[in-house]
């Protein structure tokens, strides 16, 4: 959030720099990305589809939600909905700037789109911004806010602050700019009387006591901390501030964080079956936090003080799986040379947790469909069967169905694994979580490796939150290991230490020549601190390609892009998606362009 200052400390970044800053990006470029396709009932935000709607409906919603759920519950809702669109808005202003945006111009966009959506016009009473030093104080106020205004419709002058969505967008967009979780708090608002809506925000970390307002961004911890009547029972459970859990003995055990709307609809399935002794089913791509939701799914359940144990089936030679399982009498093979307990008999009265669990083999599965049928297991090399109590939470990335349809996988044992599904989304659909990991992961492995680094570059933060991830959180994990320990001590994490050899990062470390035959950076427009930078090669030639267009006369702008739309579609042989993404559009806005010129495949 932030706009213009009005007598305020300008940043961290001085006061000369930010008030340059004020003026160093063209903000017009926000509503320029705004289009209307009347034709098609389409309106567009750059690649983002919008919706045009009344405030009194908005407000009519609200009223309708509270009324349903009370107050406490819709103010969660609301805030946890005001957060997705603040990461979404905050992920397109890195796009659009990219390097010509220092951390405060991201700050100020974020009013921008606070005044072209109609929510408020904020005013920013002073400010202190330093995303590579972690800084982050604002102080701002919000006029014509549409939420108080509705409130007040509805339910007067009260003693509580009513702008839910707001803040959750303001906490969303500041979290993702900062790259770590930001939390605003709203002290005054028209709702309780005042002329105008007064926020502060800082880093979670620096407040103090945050509990109180996280458990409106976490939907596990608000179902836990209302199902408890707002309290902790003895021997439970509870949630740190970073979304962890917390055993008996105040350390964290498991870490399994977010606060984007998959992450939330995620842990509402969890706490639906942690509870219950159903077997789970974790589906998802490799690197996406199975094993740790697993130990989520153990430590909210009643067997929490149980044992837990793992399994990594693709792990295991196949001639020893049922040994690992269901250990093995002595002398049952050779080097048996005593009894060995399996996994199943060692987590009686827990959880066994079962990761790739489709690489079993058939005689494998048909022992463990046995065992979880009837509880009953029979040691390798006894006849005698044994009884054990344990849930089971197997995982895959594969996917099993297809399995049981080649021959590959027991169909009666997938629907035994099957009771409980839960597919946990990739890291590419759950952005909004990123800031909060790149906190989380900073702190685990400057602590692991003693290392103090004072914040992350706005470089480093673009990279990031534009890369696909197909390894998930664990690439994400070991890039920001690696940029720790190549950091220097007391400095911010750069985008040159998140590099690899095999370009999963695409950086600018790799040189080459431009058109004058000096070296420069291969892909950088321009250098990091944002001028003098060399253009590259395919730059350079559009640029020289564009000066031979405009020597040419009668040729409009609308000539050059139903060009390249024309091009487009040929060249990806009539796939209006292919050809979309050539051009940097949405299917919605290349299929407009492609209608008004009549191309046919």
């Amino acid at each position: 959030m932030g706009l213009h200052t009005e007598g305020a400390s300008a940043a961290t970044e001085t006061s000369a720099q930010g008030e340059s800053a004020l003026h160093s990006i063209d903000f017009r470029q926000i509503p320029e990305q705004l289009t209307f396709n009347t034709e098609e009932g389409l309106i567009w935000h750059n690649d983002r589809r919008m919706v045009l709607m009344h405030a009194d409906s908005i407000g009519a919603l609200r009223e309708e939600i509270i009324e349903s759920y009370g107050m406490e519950e819709a103010r969660a809702l609301l805030t946890r909905f005001g957060y997705s669109a603040g990461s979404r808005d905050a992920e397109l202003a890195l796009r659009l700037y990219k390097d010509q945006a220092t951390t405060y111009d991201l700050v100020f966009s974020g009013g921008k789109f606070h005044a072209l959506q109609g929510i408020a016009v904020v005013e920013m009473i002073k400010s202190e911004i330093d995303a590579e030093k972690g800084v982050c104080n604002l102080e701002f106020s919000w006029r014509n806010c549409f939420e108080d205004h509705a409130h007040v419709q509805a339910y007067g002058i009260g003693e509580d602050v009513a702008c839910w969505i707001e803040t959750g967008y303001a906490s969303g967009f500041l979290s993702v700019c900062m790259g770590k979780r930001v939390l605003v708090r709203e002290v005054e608002c028209r709702a309780q009387g005042y002329d105008a809506c007064r926020l502060l925000a800082q880093p979670v970390d620096e407040w103090g006591d945050v509990d109180s307002d996280l458990r409106y961004y976490d939907a596990l911890h608000w179902k836990i901390d209302r199902a408890k009547g707002g309290g902790e029972t003895a021997g439970s459970p509870a949630r740190s501030s970073s979304g962890s859990i917390v055993g008996p003995d105040n350390h964290s055990v498991v870490k399994f964080i977010g606060a984007s709307v998959p992450f939330n609809i995620l842990m509402h399935k969890v706490s639906r079956v942690a509870p219950t002794a159903a077997t789970v089913l974790l589906l998802g791509e490799s690197g996406v936090g199975k094993s740790a939701l697993a130990k989520e799914i153990q430590q909210l359940s009643s067997r929490s003080q149980g044992p837990f144990l793992e399994l990594n089936c693709a792990a295991i030679p196949e001639q020893l799986v049922e040994s690992e399982l269901f250990g093995a009498e002595k002398g049952a093979f050779t080097g048996a040379v005593s009894r060995r307990e399996g996994r199943f008999e060692a987590a009686d009265g827990g959880t066994l947790f079962l990761d790739e669990v489709g690489t079993l083999s058939m005689t494998a599965q048909g022992k463990l469909l046995r065992a979880i049928q009837s509880g009953e297991f029979e040691p390798l090399g006894s006849s005698q069967s044994r009884r054990v109590d344990v849930r089971i939470i197997a995982a895959t990335n594969e996917d099993l169905w297809s399995l049981v349809q080649e021959g590959k996988f027991r169909q009666d044992l997938y629907y035994r694994l099957n009771v409980f599904p839960v597919v946990i989304p990739p890291l590419r659909k759950r952005r909004d979580d990123i800031p909060v990991l790149i906190e989380h992961l900073m702190k685990k492995y400057m602590a692991r490796h003693d290392k103090a680094i004072s914040g992350i570059g706005s470089r480093a933060l673009q990279l990031i939150m534009n890369h696909s991830w197909p390894g998930n959180i664990r690439e994400l994990e070991n890039v920001i290991e690696r940029g720790v320990i190549l950091a220097d001590e007391g400095r911010p994490l750069s985008h040159r230490h998140l590099f690899t050899i095999d370009g999963s990062l695409q950086g600018d470390s790799l040189m080459s020549l431009n058109r004058k035959g000096a070296l420069m950076e291969h892909g950088a427009l321009v250098s990091e601190s944002g001028v003098d930078g060399e253009i590259n090669i395919e730059v350079e030639a559009l640029h020289a390609w564009s000066e031979g267009i405009v020597e040419r006369e009668n040729l409009t702008l609308d000539d050059i892009e139903n060009s390249l739309v024309t091009a487009a579609y040929h060249h990806a042989g009539g796939n209006a998606s292919k050809a979309a993404m050539k051009l940097g559009m949405t299917r919605a806005q290349f299929a407009y362009r492609a209608k008004k010129l009549n191309l046919r495949s």
